[in-house]
């Protein structure tokens, strides 16, 4: 079992910026990918980046490229993105995942194990 727990969401004003964290427990973090999506009122799930086991191969959605960035501190089992130049279009409920393989994926249904989300509100 995995257990991922999000924090660092917020209220903030479009062009500002947020850091949100995933902690990980239960196994052992530093082996797997790790992804974030995000979910808005009324829409599906949908990818905003992905990053792999070691952090050297990184992968984002086009809507948040050059804003966002994903990373990871495998010493204290988190992971982390990044968000500038905030958009009231970013507003969501952010979720971090991990499918317990070390590469990266796209697609929520590779993705075993969620955390709860952390809501992100971007006012305009």
């Amino acid at each position: 079992q995995v257990q991922l727990v999000e924090s660092g969401g917020g209220l903030v004003q479009a062009g500002g910026s947020l850091r949100l964290s995933c902690a990980a427990s239960g196994r052992t973090f530093s082996y797997y990918g790790m992804g974030w999506f995000r979910q808005a009122p009324g829409k599906e799930r949908e990818f905003v980046a992905a990053i792999n086991w070691s952090g050297d191969s990184l992968y984002y959605a086009d809507s948040v490229k050059g804003r966002f960035t994903i990373s990871r501190d495998n010493a204290k089992n988190t992971v982390y993105l990044q968000m500038n130049s905030l958009r009231p279009e970013d507003t969501a409920v952010y979720y971090c995942a991990t499918h317990l393989a070390s590469g990266i994926y796209a697609r929520s249904n590779d993705y075993s194990y969620w955390g709860q989300g952390t809501q992100v509100t971007v006012s305009s």
